[in-house]
């Protein structure tokens, strides 16, 4: 606002073309439900700017509902690359002062309750006692979205995460989580509860889902503590859950359960799935070093999902695996019968561009979903010369695949290959996209290196030059 000062209560005249008006402040005669509710929609910064417009606003923005304490250290920002770059001592410094804001703004907030509280920066166990304070304000706040986002400084798993208090909660309340009374009561409105680089155990994310009767939303990201997890009982409201690189897991159950999407992915787990009737969106990425050399992923993911595989609407896989690059003529196996995915409409795989089985498994992949409209290939490429040669395989006609999409593609004989194998299999293909970027290894806000974008300039000029004059006139040719 610079030197100018004004009161927006204050009321002025003013004249054009002979008329008089008067300039009312109208907003803050709102009641405050509705100004603070603005305010929850700007950033915490934005709404504490406020203050400084009137004695009307003065206070108003330490009622805010929205509690997003973002430092922009998103996950393969700049910023974060930047401050990875810096000397632990400063490193250290630079949490130590994002603490302190955090502490100073739940001093003043004066709100009856909070809509969401997230907290995203590089914080360890060194800031235990502060970061138990901010759970137990939340807590009293019946918080609806909790947020613990603690980006390590590189970004690996290492014993130091901060660990949620379990089972002795004696630094949020006197008592056991099991005994915590009114305490526990300020977790009942939690809708959405996500972990990131926080160590918990199952046994803590289990309480969770039985004892907040509305939460719908779970994830949990590189958590060291979690080892088994129980998604077990009709009573449980969850209906969307995610586990990602929580490497020391073993077995994740889901039983009886009203999920509607599930996402995994780490290494090889025991997955128990059945009798959840509404679950349609699976993701699963599982990987493992120690497989042998003659395993299929795609039949132990299969396997995995034998009891929902009839009900899913939205499935994407990752089957590329690292034995397929060294020994592929021991993976692929033509005698599988595929289970059939009858509700089937959006596939997504992550593959080997350059497996030399790679158009059989896709034949085998679209026999199996006869109502398939929508098919993703996120594509790979290995730098080894091994294997060049595909194996042909026969044209399988589907009728209802109307939008291929092939995403991370490069300039390669083999890759156009496959993309005039999809155009000939689908025979009421509407729309073919081509996008050269590979976002699933560039997380939102993450900045592409150079190299990479100059790969993709390459690919975009290869796809229009040997690509787009042999795709039908009746279908859509897209490259992004």
């Amino acid at each position: 606002m610079g030197c100018y000062n004004y009161n927006l209560a204050k009321r002025r005249k003013t004249k054009a073309e002979g008329h008089n008006f008067v300039l009312a402040d109208r907003i803050s005669e709102l009641p405050d439900e509705i100004l603070v509710s603005i305010l929850s929609l700007l950033s915490l910064k934005e709404a504490a700017t406020t203050s400084i417009l009137s004695k009307r606003w003065q206070h108003l923005w330490a009622s805010t509902m929205t509690l997003n304490f973002d430092a922009k250290l998103d996950l393969g920002s700049s910023n974060l690359r930047h401050f990875r770059g810096l000397q632990p001592e400063i490193r250290y410094q630079e949490s130590h002062r994002y603490i302190n804001w955090v502490n100073r703004v739940l001093e003043q907030h004066k709100g009856p309750s909070i809509e969401r509280f997230r907290a995203c920066f590089d914080i360890d166990h060194r800031f235990t006692s502060s970061i138990d304070k901010w759970i137990q304000f939340a807590m009293t706040r019946r918080v609806q979205i909790l947020e613990l986002e603690f980006i390590v400084a590189f970004s690996v798993i290492y014993e130091g995460h901060y660990a949620f208090p379990y089972p002795d909660l004696k630094h949020l309340c006197p008592s056991p989580l099991h005994s915590l009374g009114h305490n526990i009561g300020g977790f009942k409105s939690l809708k959405v509860l996500s972990f990131r680089y926080v160590d918990v155990t199952g046994e803590i994310l289990e309480y969770f889902l039985f004892h907040c009767p509305v939460l719908e939303h779970l994830t949990v990201h590189a958590s060291t503590n979690l080892v088994n997890l129980r998604v077990v009982g009709s009573s449980i409201a969850l209906k969307h859950l995610a586990i990602v690189r929580c490497f020391g897991i073993k077995s994740i159950q889901i039983r009886d359960a009203n999920l509607v999407s599930f996402v995994y992915n780490g290494g090889f787990v025991n997955l128990d799935i059945s009798n959840v009737p509404l679950l349609i969106e699976v993701s699963i990425f599982e990987t493992d070093d120690d497989f042998e050399l003659d395993t299929d992923i795609i039949k132990i993911v299969l396997g995995q999902l034998s009891c929902v595989v009839s009900q899913l609407e939205i499935l994407r896989l990752d089957i590329d695996q690292p034995c397929y690059h060294m020994f592929k003529s021991k993976i692929y196996d033509k005698k599988y019968e595929f289970p059939v995915f009858a509700n089937l409409k959006h596939l997504e795989l992550i593959v080997e561009s350059d497996y030399r089985w790679l158009l059989h498994q896709l034949n085998s992949f679209i026999k199996a979903s006869p109502y398939l409209q929508r098919l993703t290939l996120k594509l790979q490429f290995q730098t080894w010369k091994c294997d060049r040669k595909l194996k042909k395989a026969a044209i399988c006609p589907h009728h209802y695949l109307k939008v291929v999409e092939i995403v991370g593609y490069r300039g390669r004989r083999l890759a156009v290959t496959q993309v005039m194998h999809l155009i000939k299999s689908a025979v009421a293909l509407e729309k073919i996209v081509i996008d050269p970027v590979r976002r699933w290894l560039y997380p939102k806000g993450m900045e592409r290196v150079l190299a990479e974008v100059k790969k993709e300039v390459k690919a975009r000029d290869h796809a229009m030059q040997h690509i787009k004059h042999k795709v039908p006139s009746t279908i859509e040719f897209v490259c992004l």
